[in-house]
């Protein structure tokens, strides 16, 4: 159903409040058809939202964006749908790594990411890759190096790799 509106209904987006009502719409259907996922969003912004300088709004297509300072780290639809920015390089590693990690639905030429979140393992992961964005932020806003990943020196969720600078 997302892809099929994103694809196919995409002429909607100047409506205004359509991409939210739909998202609210997703969030709902959502939380009767897999309550689970509803339960890991909630969870997710529970742990993000408890870092230091991490602010939650609503995205402008909708959804939950976690945004360090100023900058969006990412953002979960209603449908456990996570989008993130990375920079290329450590998109097409991540996409290496791990093939639940595609392009993202619309912008597919550049750093962005889509992951759908379905299982606890998965919400950890999400946790995983949010830390590694907004160690980049962080590291960035301090002109410093980009150190290391959580994702790279725990090996439950992939095999190590090197990551490029932020």
């Amino acid at each position: 159903m997302f892809r099929f509106v994103s694809q196919y209904l995409n002429f909607l987006k100047p409506v205004p409040g359509a991409a939210l009502v739909f998202d609210a719409w997703l969030r709902i259907a959502t939380l009767f058809t897999h309550p689970e996922v509803s339960r890991y969003i909630d969870h997710i912004e529970s742990e993000v939202c408890g870092w230091h300088n991490i602010r939650v709004s609503i995205h402008k297509y909708g959804g939950l964006q976690f945004n360090y300072a100023s900058r969006q780290l990412g953002h979960i639809h209603g449908n456990g749908l996570l989008d993130m920015l990375f920079t290329r390089e450590i998109k097409q590693q991540l996409m290496t790594v791990d093939e639940r990690i595609k392009h993202h639905h619309v912008f597919k030429n550049n750093g962005w990411i889509s992951f759908y979140i379905e299982t606890e393992a998965d919400a950890a992961y999400v946790i995983e890759l949010f830390k590694m964005a907004y160690e980049g932020c962080r590291n960035k806003e301090n002109a410093k190096p980009y150190a290391a990943s959580p994702l790279v020196s725990n090996p439950s969720f992939f095999p190590p790799f090197h990551l490029q600078t932020w």
